[in-house]
């Protein structure tokens, strides 16, 4: 006996993808397309709910004061506050000076300090050289201060001034400073450094030594007791004094009744004296002369 053969078929199943399922896999193995599918439209339909969302100003209000509040919780706690302020390295003139400039009300949130700004008007006064400031631990706002040292007092026509070593002036002098060296004329705080080198040049002469004297605003005159000046080039000064103080340790040159010591042409230096010694200078010279 032979089977009985049916004339229904099996459908066999298609494992190729459908048109529209290969169209898909092809475009998400774009890098491009992957990029918009997995950001640009998420933060698309964001901006779109958030647009929808904040058009309603009452909502935009309700947001912005919620970030203040949450802002103003975090400024305001106890680790951020500022309590006081302490001055180190200052004289007390400088430390009421810098309290003025420094118009902080405590306590204050850390948040509300621009430490730079306070750190140039502290140093934008004229005694500070150089100034740090810093929030320490314990809400202390610490500033430490470099101030200027006086060493030179300038004499000009308004009075006397105290100078540091790079000619800025620190007022005047709140008492008498024998200690310091005295410098006179126009321009002579512009030339304080080699108005010290020339002090420390004249050494030898300290207890004669009255001065510097600054001529023309180009170069020193170093004043001495007596009414003695030496006038110094404008070229070179400390080695015109050297050589004229050598002069006088081996011929008492400085001892005489001498007026001025003019080393201002290097290759001539000249003596000048007063006119009582000049008149009997001249006596005596009539008198070798007469005897001849």
């Amino acid at each position: 006996m032979q089977p009985v053969k049916s004339d229904k078929r099996v459908a066999k199943h298609d494992p190729a993808p459908s048109r529209w399922a290969y169209r898909w896999h092809r475009l998400w193995l774009t890098p491009l397309f992957r990029t918009f599918v997995r950001v640009g439209v998420p933060f698309t339909a964001a901006l779109i709910g958030g647009t929808v969302y904040f058009s309603d100003e009452t909502r935009r209000d309700a947001v912005l004061l919620a970030i203040a509040d949450l802002r103003a919780d975090i400024h305001t706690r106890p680790e951020f506050m500022v309590q006081l302020m302490a001055v180190d390295g200052a004289s007390e003139g400088v430390n009421e000076d810098i309290r003025d400039i420094v118009p902080v009300d405590f306590p204050i949130s850390s948040f509300d300090l621009d430490l730079e700004m306070i750190r140039q008007d502290i140093v934008g006064l004229n005694a500070v050289k150089e100034a740090s400031v810093r929030i320490r631990n314990g809400g202390v706002l610490q500033i430490d201060v470099v101030e200027r040292r006086p060493v030179v007092l300038w004499r000009h026509r308004d009075g006397l001034e105290l100078v540091d070593a790079e000619g800025v002036s620190l007022g005047l002098p709140e008492e008498s400073r024998p200690d310091l060296p005295l410098i006179a004329g126009d321009g002579a705080d512009q030339a304080v450094d080699e108005a010290l080198r020339i002090v420390a040049a004249a050494r030898p002469l300290a207890s004669r030594l009255r001065g510097l004297v600054r001529m023309g605003e180009r170069r020193w005159d170093v004043v001495l007791d007596r009414g003695q000046r030496i006038m110094l080039p404008e070229q070179e000064p400390v080695q015109a004094l050297e050589r004229v103080i050598v002069l006088s340790a081996a011929q008492d040159m400085l001892a005489r009744d001498l007026v001025a010591v003019d080393m201002r042409l290097k290759q001539r230096p000249t003596i000048r004296m007063n006119q009582g010694a000049l008149e009997n200078w001249w006596k005596i010279r009539e008198i070798a002369v007469g005897t001849d």
